[in-house]
C-alpha cells in the first residue's frame, strides 16, 4: 500500500468520523433530508466566495458556504412555520432553487474556473492526495486532509462543551428553555456545523458521498442503540468501516470510490434494517408473531375463566367457538401447556391455579390499562414465549 492509497483512506475515515457526528443529531432531530439540501445549496456561497476572492483555497468559501447553508435551513423552516406547506415540501421547495442560482452563476460567470457542477456533486476522492499542502516549501500533506481534520478537531472540542445540552435539546427543546438554554442557537449551531463540514468534504468527496456518510451511519446506529453515546461511537464506526471497506471494493472493481463506499453504506444499513436485535424487520416481525400468541393464549384463558360448562371447555369445541385453525390452537394449548396455566382430561380443558391467578391479573390489566403490569405478568408467568 503506497502513501496515496493511505491519505485516500485516512481522508475519507475523517469525512466519515466528522459526518457522523452531526448525522446522529440530525436523524435524532428527524432532519435527516436537511444535511442534502445543505449540500447542494451551499453551492452559491462558493461561488460567491470565489467571485470576491479569486482563491478557490480561500477559508471565505468555506465560512460563505456554511452560511448558506444555515440560511437553507432558515429558510426551510420559516415556509414551514406558515402552516401552508409541510418540512418536506419546504426542503424540496428552497434547496432547488439555490442549488440552481449557484449552477447558473457557475455558467454565467465562472465558465473557465474549475468550478464543474458533477466534480462537486459526485467527487472524486481518489484526486485528494495531489491537491498538497505546502508550509514554508515543505510538503504537509493533502490539503483535505488539513482542512477536515481541522473541521473534525472543532466538532469533537464543541460536542464536549455542550453535549449535554446538545442531548437536552435534541429530545426535548422546552427543557432545555426552562434550564436557561436557548433551543434556537444549539439548533444553529448544529445547523452550522452541519454546513462547515459539508463545505470541508464537498472538494474532496463530493455532496453524494457528504451526505451518505452524514445519515446512514446514524441512521443504523439508531436502529440498534437508543443510548446517545453509544449511537455516536456506533456511527463513527459504521462510517470509517464503511469508507476503508468502500476504498478497497473500487480498487478491486476499479470503480468511483464514492460510489463505492455509498454502495457499502448502502448494504450496511440494509443489513441492520433486516437484522437489528429489537428494531429490525426479522425481529419486529417475530416480536409481533409472539404478541399474537400471546394476545391468543389470553383470549383463550379468559374463555376458560368465563365457562365452567363441559361442553364449552372441550378442545374440540374451544377450536369451532373460538374460530381459530387448528395449528392456531394447538399453539396456544401447547404454550398454555408448556406454562402450567391448564390440564386437558380426556379432551377437557380446565385452568390450573397458576391459570386462574393469571386471569385474575389479567383481566385487571385489562381495566387499568397499565403497560408495566402486563410485562410483569409475562415475566411472572411465561416460561416460554412461543
Amino acid at each position: 500500500m503506497n502513501s496515496a492509497q493511505l491519505e485516500i483512506q485516512l481522508i475519507a475515515a475523517l469525512v466519515a468520523i466528522a459526518c457522523a457526528i452531526p448525522g446522529t443529531f440530525l436523524v435524532l432531530r428527524k432532519m435527516a433530508m436537511i444535511s442534502d439540501a445543505i449540500s447542494h445549496s451551499i453551492l452559491p456561497g462558493i461561488v460567491i466566495g470565489f467571485f470576491i476572492t479569486h482563491n478557490l483555497n480561500s477559508p471565505l468559501l468555506i465560512f460563505l458556504a456554511a452560511f448558506t447553508g444555515v440560511l437553507t435551513v432558515f429558510l426551510v423552516e420559516y415556509i414551514q412555520k406558515t402552516g401552508l406547506v409541510k418540512k418536506d415540501t419546504a426542503i424540496g421547495l428552497v434547496f432547488p432553487a439555490l442549488f440552481s442560482i449557484g449552477v447558473i452563476m457557475i455558467a454565467k460567470h465562472a465558465n473557465d474556473v474549475h468550478l464543474d457542477v458533477d466534480a462537486v456533486l459526485l467527487g472524486e476522492i481518489a484526486f485528494a492526495p495531489l491537491d498538497r499542502l505546502h508550509i514554508s516549501g515543505v510538503d504537509v500533506g493533502p490539503k483535505a486532509l488539513w482542512v477536515i481534520g481541522s473541521i473534525l478537531i472543532t466538532t469533537l472540542i464543541l460536542l464536549f462543551l455542550f453535549f449535554k445540552e446538545l442531548k437536552i435539546s435534541t429530545f426535548d427543546a422546552g427543557l432545555t428553555a426552562s434550564l436557561g438554554f436557548s433551543p434556537v442557537i444549539l439548533h444553529y449551531g448544529l445547523m452550522t456545523v452541519s454546513s462547515i463540514t459539508t463545505v470541508g468534504a464537498f472538494d474532496a468527496v463530493g455532496a453524494i458521498l457528504v451526505v451518505a456518510l452524514m445519515i446512514a451511519p446514524a441512521a443504523a446506529a439508531y436502529l440498534i442503540t437508543l443510548d446517545l453515546k453509544k449511537m455516536l461511537v456506533l456511527a463513527i464506526i459504521i462510517g470509517i468501516g464503511s469508507a476503508i471497506s468502500g476504498y478497497w471494493l473500487a480498487h478491486a472493481l476499479d470503480a468511483s470510490i464514492s460510489g463505492s463506499i455509498t454502495t457499502i453504506l448502502g448494504l450496511v444499513f440494509l443489513l441492520v434494517y433486516l437484522f437489528a436485535p429489537k428494531k429490525g424487520v426479522i425481529a419486529v416481525y417475530f416480536r409481533e408473531k409472539q404478541q399474537r400468541i400471546e394476545v391468543s393464549l389470553l383470549t383463550f384463558l379468559l374463555h376458560l375463566n368465563n365457562h365452567n360448562e363441559i361442553e364449552e371447555r372441550h378442545v374440540n369445541h374451544l377450536n369451532e367457538h373460538i374460530n381459530w385453525q387448528k395449528i392456531r390452537a394447538k399453539t396456544v394449548l401447547n404454550l398454555a401447556l408448556q406454562n402450567n396455566m391448564i390440564t386437558i382430561d380426556k379432551d377437557i380443558v380446565s385452568l390450573t391455579k397458576k391459570g386462574v391467578k393469571f386471569t385474575t391479573q389479567a383481566i385487571d390489566y385489562i381495566i387499568t390499562n397499565e403497560d408495566s403490569k402486563i410485562e410483569h405478568m409475562k415475566a411472572d408467568f411465561f416460561l416460554f414465549r412461543g
